[in-house]
C-alpha cells in the first residue's frame, strides 16, 4: 500500500492515537468503549511492549498496542494484542493487516513465546491465531480467545492481561 508509513509511537502521538482509537471503536457493537483508556493506562504503566502507528502523510490513521500478559503456570514471553485501531474512513485498505504483521514480527524478533487476544476469529485466524484449548481466559467465550504461539509449546495456563485492561477512564 503506497503512502502508508509504520513507525513506533512517540510521545507527541498520544492525542492522535486516542482519537483514532475512539473513532475506530465508536460504532463497534462488541466494544466496551474503554479502548482509548486501556492504551493510555498501558502507556502510563510503561507496559507498551510494541506500540506502532500507521501514517498517511503526517496523519496518524492507525495504531496497534501489545503488552505483556501473565500465565498462571509462570510461562514467560507471552503478550496480549490490543487494541488495534484504524480510522473508519481508512478501514478495509489493509492498514490493520500491516500493523498486525509488523507488531507480530517485532514480538518474534524480541524472542516472544506467543501472543493472545480477544477478537473475531474470522479476522484474526488469517494471521495464524487460533483457539488453544490449553490456554484459558475466564469470562470470555473460548472461540473468541485466540492465541498465536511462536514455537511448538503451548502452556496449559490461565491468561491474565495487564491491569490496564480494566481502565474505565
Amino acid at each position: 500500500m503506497l503512502g502508508i508509513t509504520l513507525r513506533p509511537e512517540s510521545p507527541p502521538d498520544a492525542a492522535a492515537i486516542r482519537a483514532v482509537t475512539v473513532a475506530a471503536f465508536a460504532n463497534a457493537a462488541h466494544a466496551a468503549h474503554t479502548e482509548q483508556f486501556i492504551v493510555a493506562a498501558l502507556r502510563r504503566a510503561e507496559a507498551l511492549t510494541v506500540s506502532l502507528v500507521a501514517e498517511i502523510g503526517d496523519e496518524i490513521v492507525g495504531h496497534v498496542a501489545l503488552s505483556p500478559v501473565s500465565l498462571s503456570d509462570g510461562s514467560p514471553g507471552w503478550f496480549g494484542l490490543g487494541p488495534i485501531s484504524v480510522l473508519p474512513e481508512h478501514q478495509g485498505r489493509g492498514i490493520g493487516s500491516r500493523l498486525m504483521r509488523a507488531a507480530l514480527q517485532q514480538l518474534r524478533e524480541q524472542g516472544a513465546a506467543g501472543c493472545v487476544l480477544v477478537g473475531d476469529p474470522g479476522y484474526y485466524t488469517r494471521f495464524g491465531f487460533r483457539s488453544e484449548p490449553a490456554l484459558a481466559y475466564p469470562g470470555v467465550p473460548a472461540e473468541l480467545f485466540l492465541a498465536l504461539p511462536f514455537g511448538n509449546a503451548v502452556p496449559r495456563a490461565t491468561v491474565t492481561f495487564h491491569a490496564a485492561f480494566g481502565a474505565q477512564s
